[in-house]
């Protein structure tokens, strides 16, 4: 055995001692039904730092439940909305890196604002199952500092914006769900799957916690409460991002090349990468704001991947991350995108649809495209992608995603390209499809396009053959006035904008 084959065997045996905790959890009573925790600050163990923008990564100053004078003294600006970070569970006992990225995030998008970071550090750096439990201390702890704050300065409730990852989510919701009035808005990061997919709404995040709750889910993979992240929607709107499993850039092959390579000290980035991602999209959101991700309501993964569920009518689509449109359905709201693997994560959705026509019975699984896009601000080539399926007479669709805003598209060519399998057609018989016209709808324009063969009546796709090229139909024209509606309809629909509606007790519901 190789030296590179050992250490990658002792990292993983680490890595499997490591996370056993994680996912073998049980809850312990600590929670009491008591009130007096309400107006007792005495036992709170809890710290709420207020970082400021100039030195995000330290705590400088914190505010003291029960002590007025610390909201002064730190410099609490009551005339702004307030972010509350709240951290999950924790190896080292440290605050991991993403959080003075995120404060510094939340400070260049609302620099008046008041970003203050929760330390629960000593009860989450416990084995696993006993700090889940505490999640719900903690909750109680956030609870009578919010509540503590809002009553010492008459603070608007609709200026409190809570943001947890992973067993952080579970201690945003809990806290929303033990103050007296509702809390304006919590976001939950990935939260934790491991004892929390089959408990109550009392002891995780749900919808009733606050006036809104959106949810990020990243690392959902693996057999239910023994996935990293929760399985389940637990906000009005749940977002899961490349299907919610592991996030691009973060296979197995990637983290353990890193660990193998830089050692010991990261081998947590196995989990981490995929859970991590959701902190990162927020951060995205916040700081790339001419660069925003679009969500689509779909009821599977399965669905969005053959582009079926790219409409953006009645709330089917929503923003990414700060700028969420504040829709509160009556049902949980399931929502797909993908993602680039790094920062900016934006890309742009296509469905592309078609009939494909043979004169003899052909059937074939798996094969291998190349797609190219061609707009009137740019072009993609050779995009691949795996057709699931190719029969005679037989409509496929399947989604097209590229990194690249091409503009209004103008052109789309198609190529079958060779596998290394052989079947009877390899020898003899036809090879061929022709198509006659493709459709093609946008999902961030929300455009529909009809593209014909360039040449004849038909295009013809024959396995590894050359390229099928449709170019642009005049049946286009009818849907150009939906998109343009569209555009109008996008235009101011930020969050913000969406409070200034509920101030007026109008809040978008949705009731499909």
């Amino acid at each position: 055995m190789g030296k590179q084959n050992i250490w990658l065997l002792i990292i993983w045996i680490c890595f499997e001692k490591t996370c056993a905790s994680l996912f073998n959890s049980t809850e312990s009573p600590l929670f009491s039904n008591s009130t007096d925790w309400i107006v007792d600050f005495s036992n709170i163990e809890s710290k709420f730092s207020l970082r400021s923008a100039n030195v995000p990564e330290d705590d400088l100053c914190y505010i003291v439940p029960g002590e007025p004078e610390t909201i002064s003294a730190c410099g609490f600006n009551n005339k702004t909305q307030t972010f509350i970070v709240i951290h999950g569970w924790t190896v080292t006992g440290m605050f991991e890196s993403w959080v003075p990225k995120l404060v510094t995030a939340l400070y260049e998008r609302e620099p008046s604002g008041n970003v203050v970071v929760v330390d629960w550090l000593i009860r989450a750096q416990q084995h696993y199952p006993t700090s889940a439990a505490y999640t719900k201390l903690v909750g109680q702890d956030v609870a009578r500092f919010v509540r503590w704050l809002q009553a010492e300065l008459e603070y608007p409730w609709d200026r409190i914006h809570l943001l947890g990852y992973s067993l952080g989510a579970h201690v945003a919701g809990i806290a929303g769900s033990l103050t007296s009035s509702k809390i304006h808005r919590i976001t939950g990061l990935d939260p934790a799957g491991p004892s929390f997919e089959y408990a109550d709404s009392q002891s995780t995040l749900s919808p009733d916690d606050a006036n809104f709750v959106d949810v990020l889910h990243t690392n959902t993979r693996g057999s239910p409460d023994r996935s990293i992240g929760i399985q389940r929607p637990v906000g009005h709107v749940d977002i899961y991002p490349n299907g919610g499993g592991f996030q691009p850039g973060c296979d197995l092959q990637n983290t353990m090349r890193m660990v193998a390579t830089t050692g010991f000290w990261n081998m947590d980035q196995i989990v981490k990468c995929s859970h991590e991602r959701s902190i990162h999209l927020f951060i995205d959101s916040l700081v790339n704001e001419q660069k925003q991700s679009t969500a689509y309501r779909c009821p599977s993964k399965e669905a969005f991947d053959k582009g079926l569920c790219l409409s953006c009518r009645k709330n089917r689509c929503n923003k990414l991350g700060y700028e969420v449109n504040k829709v509160r359905s009556r049902r949980n709201a399931k929502m797909y995108l993908k993602t680039r693997q790094m920062m900016p994560f934006k890309v742009f959705h296509y469905q592309v649809k078609m009939h494909l026509f043979s004169k003899d019975k052909l059937q074939y699984s798996e094969q291998p495209w190349k797609v190219s896009l061609h707009g009137v601000h740019g072009e993609t080539e050779d995009i691949s992608i795996l057709v699931p399926a190719l029969n005679s007479n037989a409509t496929i669709s399947f989604l097209l995603i590229t990194e690249v805003d091409i503009g209004d598209l103008i052109m789309v060519n198609i190529k079958w390209e060779k596998d290394s399998l052989f079947t009877l057609y390899d020898f003899w018989g036809s090879k061929m499809f022709w198509v006659r016209k493709i459709r093609v709808k946008a999902g961030e324009t929300q455009a529909k396009l009809v593209f014909r063969a360039k040449d004849g009546e038909a295009a013809y796709l024959s396995r590894g053959g050359d390229y099928a090229v449709f170019v642009k139909s005049n049946e286009n024209e009818s849907s150009r006035k939906a998109e343009r509606l569209f555009r109008r309809k996008k235009q101011g629909s930020s969050f913000r904008k969406s409070e200034d509606v509920d101030s007026g007790n109008n809040s978008t519901i949705a009731t499909q």
